[in-house]
Parts: structure tokens; sequence; C-alpha cells
């Protein structure tokens, strides 16, 4: 059963200039494995921890750093979490997570679903 889908589009110029205008920001966004990625995945992981957020409800109380997107080579990339929002997906009941990413022309995405 589907608990939650969650969709986020980011444009990589812009974002990456936020990122170089608020240089901290990249750390309260990217766990230490994810902040040396190129620029592209970069902004696809913020869309998909944007993406996961939305299919949890969009609480406002998730933390940036306890999601994180791993990339598995030959397959899809794999969901990590852990405090506030394993928490919000145990609350709902989600066992289950289905992630895609993209990136090209300038824009990111990212396309979740979370199930139980």
């Amino acid at each position: 059963m589907i608990v939650g889908v969650g969709i986020d589009v980011v444009d990589v110029d812009r974002f990456m200039a936020t990122l170089e205008r608020t240089p901290r920001l990249r750390e309260r966004l990217f766990t230490p494995e994810e902040r040396d990625l190129p620029a592209s995945s970069l902004a696809a992981r913020f869309a998909a921890k944007e993406a996961i957020a939305k299919a949890l409800g969009a609480p406002g109380d998730l933390r940036w750093h306890d999601a994180t997107v791993h990339r598995v080579l030959g397959g899809p990339p794999r969901v990590e979490l852990r405090g506030t929002v394993q928490a919000r997906a145990e609350e709902l009941g989600v066992t289950s997570w289905h992630l895609s990413i993209s990136h090209d022309a300038g824009i990111a995405s990212a396309m979740v679903v979370a199930e139980r």
C-alpha cells in the first residue's frame, strides 16, 4: 500500500549559487559522504530529500542529515534513514522506498514512493 509520493525539481546552477553564498548550508543539508559530490549530484540528492519529506507529509521537524541517498552501481539509489526521518517513516508504517533521481540540462529531479 502506498503511504506517500513525493517529487521535487532543482535548478542546478541556482542551487550551487545558493551553496556558494552560504557555505555552511552544504554542511547543514548533506552528510559527510554526500558533501563532495559533483554539483548535479548534490542538487539531485537535495531534490531526493525534499521528495522524501513530501512523501512523509512534510512535517517541519525533519532533519536533513537524517536521510542519505546512496548510489548503487547497476541499481536504483538507496535511501538510508535515521533519527527524525526514520521515526516519521515508522509512525506511518513505511517499510519500502522507491526512489528515482535524474539530472540533465541543468535540472535535477527526484521522485519517491513510500509504501508499507
